[in-house]
């Protein structure tokens, strides 16, 4: 249970709390300081599932807490950028998105006790959600502004955030599509 991937899912869930702290310290730095703390959990998401390959560590207590880990950290994260923001552009498309993660999930788990849940897995379209997703995500997060990371590289903040708003606005399509895929995949089962 106790496998390196297991650990870094983990570690994962243990920057949550992180996450929001950072992002709500009187600082100059707290808006890139949690989109850093997002970065990592991202990176280290990809690495886990990586690291579980890689060394056969696959495990099921890892299957089942690493979909709890990216989606508590996603939800955080919409959460705390509807509120931010406090427009409805952004909040509606988080609401879209933390209900279709729950929709996903009971569907699934509904796929799962009909022995079907191959037929709701992840699909390609899903990981293209999810990395738009990320992406929109961290820059709505970090909100760039004339801080030291963009004065470094001499990076106009403007271009950072049409992209963060793109990612975001593309995210939310892909977000309804993938959930109507999913949900026309599961209906033969569900009128059943």
């Amino acid at each position: 249970m106790w496998t390196i991937p297991n650990q870094i899912t983990l570690f994962r869930i243990i920057l949550i709390p992180v996450f929001i702290i950072v992002f709500y310290l009187p600082i100059s730095w707290n808006h890139f300081g949690a989109f850093a703390v997002f970065w990592l959990a991202s990176i280290s998401d990809a690495l886990d599932g990586y690291l579980a390959r890689k060394l056969n560590q696959s495990s099921a207590f890892g299957a089942f807490i690493d979909p709890v880990a990216d989606k508590l950290m996603v939800a955080a994260a919409l959460i705390m950028i509807a509120a931010d923001f406090q427009v409805w552009y952004i909040a509606v498309p988080a609401m879209i998105m933390i209900a279709r993660e729950i929709f996903i999930s009971a569907l699934r788990e509904f796929m799962s006790s009909k022995g079907k849940r191959d037929l709701v897995a992840v699909s390609t379209l899903g990981k293209y959600k999810t990395a738009t997703q990320m992406l929109g995500i961290m820059g709505l997060i970090w909100q760039p502004t004339y801080d030291i990371p963009l004065i470094l590289f001499n990076f106009p903040h403007e271009i950072l955030m049409f992209a963060a708003y793109g990612f975001y606005f593309v995210a939310t399509i892909l977000t309804v599509v993938t959930m109507l895929m999913y949900f026309k995949a599961a209906w033969p089962e569900l009128k059943s």
